[in-house]
């Protein structure tokens, strides 16, 4: 089987090593992976704030760098969800229905939860507002994270509140934010978890911060980079 990535900007920029998680974990399953070279912002920061133009600009390129993939994997919920939900709002139909939030392709596509990972930490994990409200996750990535050898999962108190980020809310909005982060900045430290682990590196920017400045011990972790982990290549 043969998929595109689609890394997404900000991993591409500030968190490669998801990229590298995706890419090292679909490979190991047997999967080719291309890189459409075209790909950039998917646009959904101007969509967000109303910038309904400058978004199709974004909308239109992404939809060419794709053109000719049946398959296109993403390890982000959040732009998952802009192409799947947003973009048939801006007249782009045609690339939503081939695009696959990372846990959801191993899940509905491989048919698998156990991925031959190799994690010897306490793990919560954090669900992003994309990824349960608008994709329907569900239980998917904690089957594939229960099924991790060696790592144990705890529940993380209030999962279903959001974590503040909410892209440019972060910005427009920033103390009411910052409150929101603090509050599941908590949460996560209260479980004693060693690791908070969410499909949106967005989401663990803005949980990671808080968790620094707090001086916790709970520490962040994409996914991606939690299933690529094995024996050979652990994950730090």
């Amino acid at each position: 089987m043969r998929v595109a990535l689609f890394v997404t900007c900000l991993n591409d920029a500030v968190y490669p090593a998801t990229g590298v998680a995706t890419v090292t974990l679909l490979e190991r399953l047997g999967v080719e992976v291309d890189f459409p070279a075209g790909q950039t912002c998917c646009g959904q920061p101007q969509y967000n704030t109303g910038y309904r133009r400058e978004a199709r600009t974004l909308v239109r390129r992404t939809a060419q760098a794709f053109e000719g993939h049946s398959r296109v994997v993403t390890p982000s919920a959040s732009c998952a969800a802009m192409v799947r939900d947003g973009y048939p709002r801006l007249g782009e139909r045609a690339l939503g229905p081939r695009v696959y939030e990372l846990t959801e392709f191993l899940v509905d596509v491989l048919g698998v939860t156990d991925v031959g990972a190799y994690y010897p930490h306490t793990v919560t994990y954090h669900p992003s507002c994309h990824g349960l409200r608008v994709l329907g996750l569900g239980d998917r990535p904690r089957r594939l994270l229960a099924a991790v050898e060696g790592l144990e999962l705890v529940e993380l108190p209030g999962e279903r509140e959001c974590c503040g980020f909410g892209g440019t809310f972060a910005v427009k909005n920033a103390a009411v934010s910052v409150a929101m982060g603090r509050d599941k900045a908590h949460a996560a430290a209260r479980t004693g978890a060693e690791v908070l682990c969410a499909a949106d590196n967005s989401c663990l920017m803005h949980i990671g911060g808080v968790l620094r400045r707090q001086g916790a011990g709970t520490r962040v972790a994409h996914i991606a980079e939690i299933l690529a982990s094995t024996r050979e290549e652990p994950l730090r």
